[in-house]
């Protein structure tokens, strides 16, 4: 159980992340971890003031704990609803497999690779991350339909981040 100031010192940082844009935040400090995800309508992040969020944490973030601002801003749908309704779909998790910044088309203006709705087959390219100038495409490894794009293009991606949702066939 959470003690009062903990759970007044979530609320902000909830109110933090959602006033900035941030719809994917995870942290891990000490004995406790938080893992929050806001569902909605695609969004630019605004800037955020990290001196704030260190404030509001209590610390600097400490190592492995991300900050991922996924492009997804929160939004008046029922988020509980939409995520019971993919837990019950099971839909498969395309995972980012290195550190880096992904990006949905070969170019700058170029289409991206896939869309939503779109179904793709084993091995097709769903989209790139970058790693040390090296361009690693990032192809599927089920077939069915793209039903989630879950990063946003030119935003850092960690290992192990979901990039895609697929309804696997």
């Amino acid at each position: 159980m959470m003690d009062r100031n903990k759970l007044e010192e979530l609320r902000e940082l909830v109110d933090f992340l959602k006033a900035n844009g941030i719809a994917e935040f995870d942290l891990d400090q000490d004995d406790l971890k938080v893992r929050i995800k806001f569902a909605g309508e695609a969004a630019a992040p605004t800037g955020i003031d990290f001196a704030q969020l260190s404030r509001l944490m209590g610390s600097a973030p400490a190592a492995g704990s991300g900050v991922a601002a996924i492009g997804a801003a929160p939004s008046g749908g029922s988020a509980a609803s939409e995520l019971a309704a993919e837990m019950e779909e099971k839909l498969h998790e395309v995972k980012s497999p290195i550190v880096g910044t992904f990006y949905e088309s070969p170019s700058p203006g170029a289409p991206p690779f896939v869309k939503i709705g779109d179904q793709v087959e084993v091995g097709q390219v769903l989209c790139i991350v970058e790693a040390m100038k090296l361009m690693n495409e990032i192809e599927a490894d089920v077939a069915g339909e793209v039903v989630k794009r879950i990063a946003a293009s030119g935003q850092p991606v960690e290992y192990g981040q979901p990039l895609f949702a697929i309804r696997a066939r």
